[in-house]
């Protein structure tokens, strides 16, 4: 869990930044060394009632460990704390931010966004939505079934009208659903779903960039999850095709803190066209004073945001390029095969029923039963007795209606099902998979 390599590597790393400011005058704060060390201990001990969510036997929620190089530089900029709020705040990290945003945009095929990093993908989608209702006022938003629920949740709070869409067996959004909503007239916004949580699903986005022709809406890719994956060989051509398109689109959100092994909280939205910043204008009568040039304060709707995220995402991004034939686009192949391995693995163990087969790297399966009361009542245990083995899963309720052609045999006599869930976030699961379906199978028995 713990490499301690870290800290030395911190230490010669404070060790540099101290050397930056040796002309001041010598001034070290004080602080009680037994006090502190009275509580961190204390801080240990309840931090271990947890999930171990470093481990490959976690296979549950959307838990990727950050990065060595993320863990230490969010560390070091600590000791300087800059609010990219304000260049005043944050030269070096608010720098490092632009840097990190221009080459999120390249990953995309987009040249010079305009964007920045946020607490998460929930803030940054309220930014794209925020922008959605200036540029389409009075207009409807409408997402897939399956869209995070934060998309229905930020319309109301920003007092935007909201529809869902139907998805297909695939999880993917209906075209002729989308069409049938757009051709009313009153959609100024698509959202996409790049992998949506439950399901990681990809939505059409390729057959609905062809809608534009016909009618006029702004589209939001949400990738917030499976972003990064636009850099891997290793999609399927529906996906592929997807991702491929995602140059075309107005606004994308993407959560480094997901994939792309960050800390919380670490998210970031682009938008394809700068001029949307003017959306943002506002006055500030103290902060900036000393800065004549554009900050980041100016184009957000979070006033005080971390400096340390951008520092440790800079760092990362310095390590592992976001590009195509690199070392973080092979780890997310490894995902992809882990993913796929383990629908293969589950298609055969009798006990199990895999459900659609993974776009990216979540597998969704039932427990076999009679019918699907007993599958779920089934599953619920499992999901208990597999903690007590050591394998972490998660839990996901689905409607019959949009799984029951992968039931085989089981009965349909509920409305829902519960069913398993398993984000194969770590490159490492790959070679986990037989141990994975071997403490199922053992739990379950």
């Amino acid at each position: 869990m713990i490499n301690y390599n870290e800290l030395k590597l911190l230490r010669a790393a404070l060790g540099k930044l101290e050397e930056g400011f040796a002309d001041l005058p010598d001034f070290t704060p004080a602080f009680d060394e037994i006090a502190l060390a009275t509580v961190l201990d204390e801080v240990a001990t309840r931090m271990r009632d947890n999930f171990p969510y470093y481990h490959p036997q976690y296979a549950g929620q959307m838990l990727k460990p950050p990065h060595p190089i993320a863990r230490i530089a969010y560390a070091l900029s600590l000791w300087i704390n800059p609010n990219n709020h304000a260049l005043d705040g944050g030269r070096a990290s608010s720098a490092m931010e632009k840097e990190c945003i221009a080459q999120i945009g390249a990953m995309f095929g987009w040249q010079a966004p305009l964007g920045h990093l946020t607490g998460g993908g929930t803030m940054a989608n309220l930014e794209a939505l925020w922008v959605a209702g200036r540029l389409h006022p009075g207009k409807r938003i409408i997402a897939s079934s399956q869209a995070h629920y934060t998309h229905h949740r930020i319309s109301d709070v920003l007092g935007l009208r909201f529809s869902a869409v139907d998805v297909d067996s695939n999880g993917r959004m209906r075209l002729t659903d989308i069409e049938r909503e757009l051709a009313k007239g009153d959609v100024g916004t698509v959202v996409v779903t790049m992998g949506n949580t439950g399901l990681g699903a990809v939505d059409p986005l390729a057959d609905i960039l062809k809608l534009k022709e016909r009618f006029d809406f702004r589209v939001h890719a949400d990738a917030a999850y499976g972003g990064y994956f636009t850099l891997s060989d290793d999609l399927d051509t529906h996906a592929r095709q997807a991702f491929d398109s995602l140059m075309h689109v107005d606004s994308i959100v993407i959560d480094p803190h997901k994939h792309g092994l960050q800390p919380y909280g670490c998210g970031c939205i682009l938008y394809k066209d700068p001029s949307v910043g003017t959306l943002y204008r506002h006055d500030s009568p103290y902060t900036y004073f000393s800065s004549a040039e554009l900050h980041l304060g100016e184009i957000s709707l979070e006033c005080s945001r971390p400096g340390a995220s951008a520092v440790a995402l800079w760092a990362t991004q310095k390590l592992m390029p976001l590009v195509k034939d690199g070392d973080f686009a092979a780890s997310l192949g490894c995902s992809l095969r882990a993913a796929r391995e383990l629908h293969h693995r589950l298609e055969n163990s009798p006990p199990f029923v895999p459900l659609m087969p993974p776009e990216l790297d979540i597998v969704v399966y039932a427990v076999n039963a009679e019918d699907t009361t007993t599958s779920s009542t089934a599953a619920r245990r499992l999901f208990a007795r597999a903690a007590e083995n050591g394998l972490h899963l998660a839990m996901i309720e689905l409607p019959t209606e949009l799984v029951g052609r992968y039931l085989g045999n089981i009965e349909i006599n509920s409305k829902t099902l519960t069913c398993l869930r398993s984000a194969l976030m770590k490159p490492e699961h790959e070679d986990w998979c037989e141990r994975i379906v071997g403490l199922l199978e053992k739990s379950l028995a």
